[in-house]
């Protein structure tokens, strides 16, 4: 079976793929023993979204998402423990524990939020994007949204920033179909979001999000584009999560019949078939890859359960950028 890519591709993709949907369910099984608390928004369905984003970057590469980002932050090299930490409020995570869930960050892996504001990230991506352009880098920036957030005014106006300045930016709608809960169908006369672009003359695309093909060769073409200044691209990148909108949804608005039709997809199990057609590796090869990404995750939950909690003089820190900023504390 001869493929575009190469084993080494495919073995990234698997691991990186198979960490990422252990990490959310564990997390998942730890908010519901309230070790966890607030919103948590989980990815699993839609690794192959953050996979083929990674191999089609580069480091230096910013991406910035909103606040389903558990996956999107590892992917881009913050580690599982600076993750798990992050969650339970510990001192070690990524923000400090400031954010919890929905506001990993980390500078030094360009990944840069985690946004609780429906859509703000656009404007900011945007931004990330032009300072780019100004230092005369040929980085791009990678925007990630949901499909709710493509409804927000936010985007228009960015949207016709972006192609006034041709800023190296790529927008991607990871559509997984109802926003927090309702249809794409019910919320909008244009079901095709990627059409949104043509209003701007934006290059866009519709792009197969269970496939790490797919969604690779997709923002290789819109990274390539922004490099050569060629502007931004829209990508619509379809895709669907196996559980609720966050921990607190049940997902009745959907259909135990689609949820299965979409899992018979699955981005992992897709990988994993290609990997073992071509025999790039033995059965016990896939169960080493299996082991050390189930220890990675048992070692960022100990680690998140012994890492201490922020003391109490770091509650005023990092707010302002002024060291002395007077607050009123009493």
């Amino acid at each position: 079976m001869k493929t575009k890519f190469t084993k080494e591709t495919y073995l990234y993709w698997y691991e990186l793929m198979l960490l990422l949907r252990r990490f959310e369910e564990k997390t998942g099984q730890l908010y519901g023993m309230q070790k966890i608390r607030g919103f948590c928004h989980l990815y699993i369905g839609q690794e192959a979204i953050a996979a083929g984003a990674m191999t089609a970057t580069k480091p230096e590469d910013k991406f910035i998402t909103a606040y389903r980002d558990h996956a999107l932050a590892i992917a881009k090299g913050i580690s599982a423990k600076a993750c798990m930490a992050e969650m339970y409020g510990k001192a070690t995570g990524c923000s400090k524990g400031k954010g919890g869930s929905m506001h990993f960050f980390s500078k030094e892996h360009n990944f840069f939020g985690g946004h609780g504001i429906v859509g703000a990230q656009i404007g900011t991506g945007a931004g990330l994007a032009l300072a780019e352009q100004y230092q005369g880098t040929d980085n791009v920036v990678l925007c990630f949204f949901g499909d709710g957030a493509a409804r927000q005014g936010m985007l228009h106006e960015t949207f016709n920033m972006a192609m006034t300045w041709k800023l190296p930016v790529i927008f991607i709608c990871e559509n997984n179909m109802y926003a927090m809960g309702t249809s794409v169908e019910r919320t909008s006369n244009v079901l095709d979001i990627y059409k949104l672009a043509d209003a701007y003359e934006m290059p866009a695309d519709s792009i197969d999000g269970m496939s790490c093909e797919a969604v690779h060769e997709g923002v290789e073409r819109a990274v390539k584009r922004a490099r050569e200044n060629g502007g931004p691209t829209l990508l619509e990148i379809k895709t669907y999560r196996y559980r609720g909108h966050s921990m607190s949804d049940p997902a009745k608005y959907r259909t135990k019949e689609e949820l299965e039709e979409y899992k018979q997809k699955d981005p992992i199990n897709q990988v994993l078939a290609v990997i073992q057609k071509n025999k790039w590796a033995t059965e016990a090869e896939i169960e080493a890859i299996n082991d050390r990404v189930k220890a990675e995750v048992e070692e960022c939950v100990q680690f998140a359960e012994e890492s201490p909690w922020p003391s109490d003089d770091e509650l005023l820190k990092d707010v302002y950028v002024q060291q002395d900023y007077p607050f009123i504390v009493d």
